[in-house]
């Protein structure tokens, strides 16, 4: 199986002035099409080594399904398999979590769910905004479901996914420096910031109301 990446719903530019049209481009084309190659070069691997996951082949299972069953994976393939596939599911998430009409505020039932969960919208962005501030290195910041279908605010360093424990991510942040060094340096609470201006809301209300 080769690996794809979801495909990019805006131009390069879309996102000014609130991310920049080089770092979309470097970010997606360089970083995220990177991470879909590796992946599919570590799995071909597993395959020509005759590993099998629940006795199947590697190359028959997603990327999502590689990382739910990560803990089972092969010490000689787990760690670019983990690396390589969250890096393919958690930026195919974040592209879409973004929209040049983004911005403002959910609607509906994630709306209701958040305030139940963190008190209220501005409550929930001060918690994400933290989160994706404060991580040491770099990582990302999510609003995911957690095991008991509530909202949850987490952080996972490097590539980590939360479906890596069973967790169902609904909105993330890269904090890697590749995502705002250009445009932003060093000042990543700007880029987080910034990030609240292009959320699409209408996709990661989409995204909850499918999973609970």
């Amino acid at each position: 199986m080769t690996y794809e990446v979801v495909s990019l719903p805006y131009d390069y530019a879309a996102l000014e002035p609130h991310f920049d049209a080089q770092t979309v481009e470097l970010h997606y084309e360089k970083h995220h099409k990177g991470y879909a190659q590796k992946l599919s070069a570590a799995v071909a691997l597993a395959d020509e080594r005759g590993y099998l996951l629940h006795g199947k082949k590697f190359s028959e299972y997603s990327v999502e399904e590689l990382l739910m069953h990560i803990n089972v994976i092969p010490e000689s393939v787990v760690d670019a398999i983990a690396n390589n596939g969250g890096g393919v599911v958690n930026h195919n998430l974040f592209w879409q979590c973004l929209s040049p009409q983004g911005g403002g505020s959910p609607s509906g039932s994630l709306l209701e769910a958040i305030e139940e969960s963190f008190g209220s919208f501005d409550e929930f962005k001060l918690e994400f905004s933290d989160a994706a501030k404060t991580h040491f290195g770099s990582g990302w910041a999510w609003l995911v479901i957690n095991h008991e279908g509530g909202l949850e605010v987490i952080a996972t360093p490097n590539q980590d996914s939360p479906l890596m424990t069973g967790l169902i991510p609904i909105l993330g942040l890269d904090v890697w420096e590749h995502s705002y060094y250009l445009r932003f340096m060093n000042r990543r609470p700007d880029y987080v910031d910034a990030f609240w201006n292009i959320v699409n809301w209408a996709f990661v209300s989409g995204l909850y109301e499918k999973n609970v």
